[in-house]
């Protein structure tokens, strides 16, 4: 599995749902501590209203203080043109564009039915195109929907093949609520790469329900080759009732031990966890962390993390 991407999402949607505004430099700070770990790709942040979802209200601001090589390297969700539009000219050229499978969630979440932000998307696709960049097709609540339940898998599969969303370089696959399991996961992650083959297939899971790890290896093993986390789990939907953490990203680690991921960068990423969650007043609901704080000497990923 050491092919497999890591996105961590702690600057998005791991801050979402904390409600506290960090600053410009805090977020510059992880965010490079991240990417000198040897994380390969970030969630900077969003261009949703800053009134709605405070904690991304200076993303526009995190942008500019980027280099250019470190934006190559950050993604940033929006949901309309205008909002590619803006974080291009700010200097990023990777765009989550998202929207919600089902109707209900997709009001709740940016105020507009599904068809309207299907409708818009190839507007998104041709400004993320004139800014040299890339947009990914990232559909909220592929699996479950907090307002209307089970989501069918047909109606996944036909907004991915629909021609207006063709644009996408990828598709991002959201288990919003942590309520799929892993055979769903590897059922809808393999139908939607037989179906759109052309695509890269991300994976965005939560561990609501304590089956983010095991969603994220069943969605790799279907043909996903990037996958979503955020540091000790933190994180959620605030317009998606029910939505838990995220998939901790040292449990992903632990789990897919890429070949720059060693004893000493869970070590790191412990500690920068650490402090951003007791700043935050958030709990580290990470088990490799907490299984790295055992006594033993005889297991190395132990051995680094202090009690």
């Amino acid at each position: 599995m050491s092919d497999i991407i890591l996105r961590d999402v702690t600057l998005r949607d791991g801050l979402q749902l904390t409600g506290k505004l960090l600053s410009v430099e805090r977020k510059l700070e992880i965010a490079r501590k991240l990417l000198a770990l040897g994380v390969p790709a970030l969630e900077i942040g969003s261009l949703a209203r800053g009134d709605l979802v405070p904690p991304m209200a200076n993303t526009l601001e995190l942008i500019a203080e980027l280099t250019p090589e470190e934006r190559a390297r950050c993604w940033v969700w929006v949901a309309t043109p205008r909002h590619v539009e803006k974080a291009a000219e700010a200097g990023i050229t990777h765009f989550q564009y998202c929207f919600s499978v089902t109707d209900e969630h997709n009001r709740a979440n940016i105020g507009r039915d599904t068809e309207a932000s299907i409708a818009a998307m190839p507007d998104a696709v041709r400004l993320a195109e004139q800014a040299g960049g890339d947009l990914q097709l990232t559909l909220a609540t592929s699996f479950t929907c907090p307002f209307t339940g089970p989501v069918a898998p047909e109606r996944v599969l036909a907004i991915a093949t629909d021609p207006r969303t063709d644009g996408a370089a990828d598709i991002v696959l959201a288990d919003t609520l942590g309520q799929a399991g892993p055979m769903e996961v590897a059922a809808l992650v393999g139908a939607v790469r037989r179906d759109t083959p052309h695509r890269r297939i991300v994976f965005h899971g939560h561990d609501t329900w304590g089956m983010g790890v095991a969603n994220t290896l069943a969605a790799i093993r279907a043909g996903a080759t990037v996958v979503d986390g955020s540091l000790g789990g933190l994180g959620g939907c605030p317009f998606a009732p029910g939505a838990g953490g995220n998939t901790a990203s040292e449990d992903i680690l632990f789990a897919t031990r890429p070949s720059w991921f060693t004893p000493a960068t869970l070590a790191g990423l412990a500690d920068l966890t650490g402090a951003l969650l007791a700043e935050l007043g958030e709990p580290n609901r990470s088990r490799t962390v907490q299984g790295a704080r055992s006594t033993t000497t005889a297991f190395p990923w132990a051995a680094p993390i202090p009690g």
